[in-house]
């Protein structure tokens, strides 16, 4: 079947990071049944599209799972007769991972900074030919909207019990075709609306990746819808 990496998300405790920031939580006092709700609902879709980073992030929900049924459990004292938090050590795993992180995003800055006066050598690239910068392809939305948005409209399938197996023909180029004719004319869209009239699992799956790839070649735009579960699509006019 197709599979697809997220990449926005490096593994587990960068997507708790993002939960945190997102939701200006206190690093030094996690709402456990919070977080762990939405890192499993995202480690259900990601299940779903059968990734191969998905051992990593349900290891991690498996962790949360068992501090969180620690956090029930009567309070816990160190040999010093202090309480143990059994929040401390994915704290000091957050923590750290920030430090290095933000190392990582300094260093980056300093690299950009560089490639601006220092040149490898002479290369012809046709400006037309330019990929958009990413401000342009998404619009205060994050890999992590697309997602939700992905599972609302496989939740909105109908559900039904049959014994009798069907192979749905659909490939990503079909969908392409599908998605620039619904774009046609700078018209923009909703994915709910792209694939409201779609009945099969696998259709609105190849559907969601062939998005994806148009976005990837800067044929299309993403941005921020009115409603938490969608999200909006326009083409983009390479010409200006």
């Amino acid at each position: 079947m197709f599979k697809i990496k997220l990449s926005h998300f490096e593994g587990p405790l960068d997507l708790l990071l993002f939960f945190i920031k997102r939701d200006e939580l206190n690093i030094y006092d996690i709402p456990i049944s919070y977080i762990t709700k939405e890192f499993l609902d995202y480690v259900n879709l990601i299940k779903m599209l059968d990734l191969e980073v998905a051992g990593d992030f349900i290891l991690m929900a498996s962790t949360l799972m068992h501090i969180k049924v620690r956090m029930l459990l009567p309070k816990e004292m160190d040999e010093k007769g202090e309480e143990i938090d059994p929040r401390a050590d994915l704290v000091k795993a957050l923590l750290e991972y920030k430090r290095y992180k933000e190392m990582s995003d300094e260093l980056g800055f300093f690299e950009t900074a560089q490639r601006k006066i220092s040149y490898r050598g002479y290369y012809d690239v046709d400006p037309k030919e330019a990929p958009p910068e990413l401000d342009v392809l998404l619009k205060n939305i994050t890999v992590y909207d697309l997602a939700k948005a992905f599972r609302k409209a496989l939740d909105n399938v109908k559900k039904e019990v049959v014994h009798e197996i069907n192979k749905v023909s659909v490939s990503i180029d079909e969908q392409i075709v599908f998605i620039l004719g619904m774009l046609s004319e700078g018209k923009e869209v909703s994915f709910l609306q792209i694939v409201s009239e779609m009945h099969e699992r696998i259709r609105i799956v190849v559907t969601f990746i062939a998005l994806l790839e148009l976005a990837k070649m800067g044929q299309i735009g993403i941005k921020e819808s009115f409603s938490s579960n969608d999200f909006s699509v326009y083409g983009i006019n390479k010409n200006g």
